[in-house]
């Protein structure tokens, strides 16, 4: 079908394409460099472990290097329709010195920042609480020891002033989203003293105050994790609370709730009293899997709550998945296309008859709008948003995957 004429079939339902194409070309995304490398990252003196983090597979061509990693990125980019964002780790680095995670300062990021402003490309950040030797017990900011406690509170410190910077350097203001891996494998005797500590060494690392036109801070919240089966610290309601007293934006994580909880339906609540929302948007098979998000029911609700509570504006949108059992550059691509494409399917909905429908509690209307609305031409709609983008579709575009794969298969 041409775009003209599924333009016309749109229309009939009172919808403009054109519009729809114009709002979705301002939305961007923050990909994650973590699915470019299997969460592995350029440090070379923490002791790492693996701390609960794994990418599954051995597919060839894993970046190894900062540049290659930029390489893949300027690639994958190049793929997706739109001007987007780079969310970076702490732990990707990119300097000659073996500083710590208590020492990194703003020049070990530095070619990070210089290559997103020649790309034009705004950057995110995450200090970095998993993979080193002192996050082996799993406690990192409410450990029972003062002195791994500082640790830790000194390389958050240092993270937000490295995002601050960031977000002054390419006038972008970057959002530093806190997550820690606190909890315990067995069920704890004493909980409260447990997040009592980690509200004491939040309020300590989030003292110093920075511009909010450079650096936001989001806290993240997860149900459980490996290792910390029977009880995580940083709980959704840890974190809720939090975020609404110290004013900070909530990242609610699509793998990090139960597998029958709704996340999509926590936008709305959540956002009558946080002023922004941050969401990693992932595909929990089980559970916290990560899988590369596919165009799927989950991921279309959550496209759809988003418009139609008029939170676009709101929220930050990010990605979280690591795949290494598939090429990782397609993995970029196609995940954060087919957030694009729920985001398109969400703007092409008839919003203003089907809000009134249900006003009305005219259940049928309602379901008979959403059901025939499915059968409209959205596949047409999205390729002439690529077109306008310059992206390939269909089997040019995975002719383009193959090829870049096959060139990178080398890599050691």
């Amino acid at each position: 079908m041409t775009y003209a004429s599924a333009k016309a079939a749109f229309a009939d339902w009172g919808v403009d394409t054109d519009a729809a194409i114009d709002r979705l070309s301002g939305i961007p995304i923050s990909m994650h460099c973590w699915q470019g490398d299997d969460v592995v990252g350029f440090e070379t003196r923490t002791g790492a472990s693996g701390g609960g983090i794994q990418a599954t597979g051995n597919h060839p061509g894993r970046a190894r290097t900062p540049d290659e990693l930029r390489a893949d990125l300027d690639f994958a980019y190049g793929q997706i329709p739109g001007r987007h964002r780079l969310n970076l780790h702490a732990m990707y680095m990119d300097t000659d010195t073996t500083p710590d995670r208590d020492e990194i300062e703003f020049s070990h990021f530095a070619p990070w920042v210089d290559w997103a402003r020649d790309s034009g490309i705004g950057l995110d950040f995450n200090p970095t609480f998993f993979a080193h030797a002192k996050a082996d017990d799993n406690l990192t900011l409410s450990h029972p020891d003062r002195g791994i406690r500082d640790f830790w509170i000194e390389h958050g410190r240092r993270s937000r002033e490295i995002a601050a910077r960031m977000g002054a350097e390419l006038r972008s203001a970057c959002v530093n989203n806190i997550w820690v891996p606190d909890g315990f494998k067995d069920v704890p005797v004493d909980r409260m003293a447990a997040r009592q500590r980690l509200e004491t060494s939040l309020d300590t690392m989030l003292s110093e105050t920075h511009d909010a036109g450079h650096m936001r801070d989001a806290v993240e919240s997860k149900l459980f994790g490996i290792g910390v089966e029977a009880c995580t610290v940083g709980s959704h309601e840890f974190y809720l609370g939090y975020a609404i007293r110290r004013g900070t934006l909530l990242c609610l994580d699509m793998g990090h709730f139960h597998p029958t909880e709704n996340v999509a339906d926590k936008l709305s609540a959540v956002a009558l009293s946080l002023e922004e929302i941050l969401l990693h948007v992932s595909r929990p098979m089980r559970w916290d899997s990560d899988h590369v998000i596919l165009l799927n029911d989950d991921i279309q609700s959550m496209a759809q709550e988003l418009v139609f509570s008029d939170l676009l504006e709101r929220t930050r949108i990010g990605l979280d998945f690591f795949d290494a059992t598939i090429s990782r550059t397609a993995a970029w691509v196609l995940g954060t296309r087919n957030m694009q494409k729920a985001l398109l399917r969400a703007l092409l909905m008839p919003q203003a008859e089907l809000k009134s429908a249900e006003a009305a509690m005219d259940n049928t209307a309602r379901m008979i709008l959403t059901e025939e609305h499915k059968d409209l031409p959205h596949g047409a709609v999205w390729a002439e948003f690529c077109a306008r983008n310059d992206a390939l579709t269909g089997r040019h575009l995975k002719a383009e995957l193959d090829r870049y794969d096959a060139s990178v298969a080398g890599r050691g």
